[in-house]
């Protein structure tokens, strides 16, 4: 009786690889490859199969012949795009929006700075206009009253100021 176990056993371990080579292998339609035992879905198109049971490769799609006379203009097919992982696609709109929110912001504060600097600027102009004496703190800590150079060069300030933050 011995001899029927060890056929057994032979007869099984010879069928193993037959086993293991019943794969079937196609590309899915994000372009990636798949292995399965069981057959691809029935969306999958038939030159997208690489690898059917048996060791067999997916027959090759055959190339239309031309025919005897011109053939005629078929529609353009477009190209199929790449693939794209759409956890990706997502990643990168959210760092898009968030770098425009970023800029956008930039901009807002730079636009309130500037409506600032214009408002101090028509202050100070004003004040010069009025001819009132004007002080600065000098490097001394103490009130130091602007002669009229002084004065005309910050005056020149002023109107720079103004030119350069409100318009």
């Amino acid at each position: 009786m011995k001899l029927p176990a060890r056929f057994l056993a032979l007869a099984l371990v010879c069928a193993c690889p037959l086993v293991a080579s019943a794969q079937w292998q196609w590309m899915d339609k994000d372009g990636r490859k798949v292995f399965s035992d069981r057959p691809p879905p029935a969306d999958i198109p038939q030159r997208s199969i690489l690898k059917q049971p048996g060791g067999m490769a997916a027959p090759p799609v055959a190339a239309p012949t031309p025919a005897a006379g011109p053939a005629p203009q078929a529609a353009a097919v477009p190209a199929r795009p790449a693939p794209k992982d759409a956890e990706l696609e997502a990643r990168k709109k959210e760092a898009e929006d968030a770098e425009a929110a970023k800029a956008k912001a930039e901009a807002d504060n730079l636009a309130r700075a500037r409506q600032e600097n214009c408002q101090r600027a028509r202050q100070a102009k004003v004040s010069m206009d009025a001819g009132m004496p004007i002080g600065q703190i000098g490097a001394d800590g103490k009130v130091q009253v602007l002669d009229n150079a002084a004065r005309a060069a910050e005056a020149q300030r002023v109107q720079s100021a103004m030119t350069s933050n409100c318009g």
